[in-house]
C-alpha cells in the first residue's frame, strides 16, 4: 500500500512539534514512566531492581509498537480513519505481550501493564485529536481526468483544484493529475514541483491509496496480471490461518458450545446450519455458520436485513459479534476458506452480480475469507450498486495482499466486534 503522510511542515518548530521522535519521547514519559513511578518511586526509576527492569522493558516495548502502529495505520489505513483503529491495536498489543510475559514466566506487573496500557490508549487518541487538523493531507489536484473529481469530494483530506498551473504560497503534500491526460505545459509544471520536493502522484494511485478501492470497467483499464495475488504469501497466510485456528481453538469450542446450547434453547432446529458458497476458482463448497434465524430448511435465497423478523434473539447478539461465523474455522483447516479475504456469496447472487457487474467473478482468485476488506470498510451489502463498490475493495485487496493489510484488517474486524458496525 502507497504511503502517504504530510510533508508541507517546513518551519521549526512545526518540525519538532509534529515530529515522531517528539511524540514517542512525550508519550513514553506519560504511559510508561509516570505510572512507573507511581507504582513505585523515582527512585526505582533511575535504578531499578531485575524485576523492574523487566516490567519497564516490556511496558517500554508496548508503548512502542503500540505508538508505531498509530502512526503507520495514520500513513497506509486508505480512508484516514485510523482514530477507529487505535482501540484494538493497543488492546492486542499489550495483551500480546502479557501472554508471552506469562507463557515465559518473566516477572512483570500486571498493574504496570494495565496502567500503561490504559495511559497508551489515552495518549494516542488524544494526540490523533489534537493533531488530526494538522496531518490532514493537503493535496492540490488538476482537474479533468478520471478520479480527479471524486478524489475532490473526499471528505477526510484536504484537496484543493488547481484553477491554473501554480501553487501560489499554498504549502501541499503532494499534487495530483491523471498522468494519461496531460499536455506539454501541465508536464513541466508538475516537473517543477518535483524539483522543488513536492511529490507528484498520478489520480488512478492516490484514489487506490486513499480509498482502498481499485475500479475496473473494461480490461483495457488495469493490468490484470497486477491484480494476482503472491503465491508465496498465499502458502505463508494457509500455514498462519491453521497456526491460528489451533492456538485458539480451546477458547473457540468453549464459546461454541455455550452459543450451541443457548441456539438450541431458544428455537427448534441445529445449532450450525450448512450452505453453498462459491469459493476460490469459482467452486461451490459448503460453508458452516451458527444458526442465528429461526429453522426453515426450504427458506429462499435472501439478504437479511437488520430488523428481519427471522432473527432471533441470541442471533443479534451473535450476529453483532461475528461469532455466527465460528464455525468457519472448520472451513479454514479444510483448506476452503482464510481467516481473510473476499467473503464467498451464494451461487444465486454469483449468478445474478456475473451478469450485471464485469469482472465480478475475478474476487473468486484467492480464497473466500471469514473477516475481509470489504467487510470492515463497507459492511454487508444489499443492492447491485452497494456490490459494486465491495467488489472494488475486493479488488484491493487481491492487489494488496500483504501480511500487513491483514494485520490491519485484524485490528478493524475487533472494532467491528466491539461496536456491531455492517452488522446483519
Amino acid at each position: 500500500m502507497k504511503s502517504l503522510t504530510p510533508r508541507r511542515f517546513k518551519r521549526l518548530h512545526e518540525q519538532i512539534l509534529l515530529s515522531n521522535t517528539f511524540s514517542v519521547l512525550l508519550g513514553w514519559c506519560l504511559t510508561v514512566a509516570f505510572p512507573y513511578v507511581l507504582f513505585w518511586s523515582w527512585a526505582a526509576l533511575k535504578n531499578p531492581n531485575a524485576g523492574q527492569r523487566t516490567a519497564l522493558i516490556i511496558t517500554s516495548i508496548a508503548y512502542l509498537i503500540s505508538h508505531v502502529g498509530s502512526i503507520r495505520l495514520r500513513a497506509i489505513y486508505p480512508g484516514g480513519k485510523s482514530a477507529h483503529c487505535i482501540v484494538p491495536q493497543v488492546l492486542l498489543t499489550y495483551a500480546a505481550c502479557a501472554l508471552i510475559t506469562f507463557t515465559l514466566h518473566f516477572t512483570v506487573s500486571r498493574y504496570l501493564l494495565f496502567a500503561s496500557s490504559m495511559a497508551t490508549l489515552i495518549w494516542l487518541l488524544i494526540e490523533y485529536t489534537i493533531t488530526y487538523r494538522y496531518m490532514k493531507l493537503k493535496i492540490a489536484v488538476l482537474p479533468g481526468g478520471r478520479y480527479t473529481d471524486e478524489i475532490l469530494n473526499i471528505p477526510f483530506i484536504d484537496a484543493r483544484p488547481l484553477k491554473e498551473l501554480n501553487l501560489g504560497s499554498y504549502r501541499y503534500d503532494g499534487v495530483v493529475a491523471d498522468f494519461s491526460k496531460i499536455d506539454e505545459a501541465t508536464q513541466r509544471f508538475l516537473t517543477a514541483c518535483a524539483l522543488n520536493r513536492t511529490p507528484v502522484y498520478d489520480s488512478k494511485q492516490i484514489f487506490e491509496s486513499l480509498t482502498g478501492r481499485v475500479k475496473i470497467h473494461r480490461i483495457s483499464e488495469n493490468n490484470m496480471g497486477a491484480l494476482l495475488p503472491s503465491p508465496a504469501y498465499e502458502h505463508l497466510k494457509t500455514i498462519i490461518d491453521v497456526l491460528i485456528v489451533l492456538v485458539t481453538a480451546p477458547i473457540v469450542l468453549l464459546i461454541g458450545l455455550i452459543t450451541a446450547t443457548l441456539i438450541r434453547l431458544e428455537s427448534p432446529g441445529p445449532a450450525i446450519y450448512t450452505q453453498t458458497r462459491i469459493g476460490r476458482g469459482n467452486q461451490p463448497f459448503t460453508i458452516y455458520k451458527f444458526r442465528s434465524m429461526r429453522f426453515d430448511r426450504d427458506a429462499p435465497e435472501q439478504f437479511a436485513g437488520e430488523a428481519d423478523p427471522r432473527i432471533t434473539r441470541v442471533g443479534k447478539v451473535i450476529r453483532k459479534l461475528r461469532i455466527d461465523e465460528l464455525p468457519q474455522f472448520i472451513n479454514v483447516l479444510k483448506g476452503e476458506m482464510s481467516l481473510i479475504g473476499p467473503r464467498p456469496e451464494q451461487p444465486s447472487f454469483v449468478a445474478e452480480y456475473d451478469k450485471k457487474i464485469p469482472f465480478y467473478s475475478y474476487r473468486h482468485i484467492v480464497k473466500p475469507g471469514i473477516s475481509g476488506w470489504a467487510q470492515v470498510l463497507h459492511g454487508y451489502t444489499a443492492t447491485t450498486d452497494e456490490t459494486q463498490v465491495k467488489i472494488e475493495h475486493d479488488f484491493y485487496y487481491i492487489k494488496n495482499c500483504s501480511l500487513a493489510l491483514d494485520l490491519i484488517i485484524a485490528i478493524l474486524t475487533v472494532r467491528i466486534m466491539l461496536t456491531g458496525f455492517g452488522a446483519r
